[in-house]
């Protein structure tokens, strides 16, 4: 595996039960917290101070994993905790991106049995992956697995770059950490609400966001269809046009 850059790894029943457990879990459901209120109470928590909430969760994370992570730093991995600590879930917030769950794959990295170089690919022969320092690594498949493209990025395949410039970067908090660059916004940007092109609208996100913003979208697109009266707070500021 060739890592190009840091990646913040987590083990994905640590998640569960320190990051998720009192939300989503089984003792959460006869505790009486139903997934619809689940949804409610995460949503509920403002951005503005949701890292100051994750960073505790991930220190008990890094101290219950601690000979994992010994094991990964051992050979080689790259990994951090995102730029304050808070972890995974504002990487995903701020960046989408720079995070994986972990389900058993690492372990074949920090155990050895998955080699690790560290780099750029600068370019594919026939048999091999060179890198931007003249490594040669011979390979007989290459997978690239380069995460997510963006959603305004999609919009300017799908209908054109003057479309997407006006509606601007979408995702992210405008936190000014790593791949997402302020000013600050206080909301996922053109996320579940009317954008500068009228008409477009975009939706996404992990299970929670789907079950819980697709319902406010939909209401909204409802509201119009039906004539009616639907301000909002403001369109996004267009300060990045990607």
């Amino acid at each position: 595996m060739v890592q190009r850059s840091s990646t913040h790894i987590v083990k994905s029943a640590s998640l569960m039960e320190i990051g998720l457990g009192p939300l989503y879990s089984e003792e959460a459901v006869a505790a009486g917290v139903s997934t619809e209120r689940a949804d409610l109470i995460f949503a509920s928590l403002p951005y503005r101070i949701m890292h100051e909430f994750q960073i505790p969760l991930y220190e008990q994370m890094a101290e219950r994993d601690r000979e994992f992570y010994a094991r990964l730093d051992k050979a080689g991995f790259r990994h951090d905790w995102g730029d304050d600590g808070s972890g995974l879930f504002m990487k995903y917030l701020r960046r989408g991106s720079g995070y994986y769950i972990d389900v058993g794959a690492a372990d074949l990295v920090a155990d050895g049995r998955v080699k690790l170089v560290q780099g750029q690919v600068d370019h594919l022969t026939e048999t091999s992956v060179v890198l931007a320092d003249g490594t040669e690594l011979a390979a007989d498949l290459v997978v690239y697995a380069t995460g997510y493209g963006s959603m305004n990025g999609w919009v300017a395949d799908l209908v054109d770059q003057e479309t997407a410039d006006r509606v601007g970067k979408v995702w992210g908090l405008g936190s000014d950490t790593t791949k997402d660059p302020g000013p600050w916004e206080g909301e996922q940007r053109n996320m579940w609400k009317p954008t500068r092109q009228p008409h477009l609208w975009f939706h996404g996100g992990n299970l929670h966001q789907s079950r819980h913003y697709s319902l406010y979208l939909a209401l909204q697109l409802k509201a119009r269809y039906e004539g009616l009266p639907t301000p909002v707070y403001r369109l996004a500021e267009v300060h990045h046009p990607s």
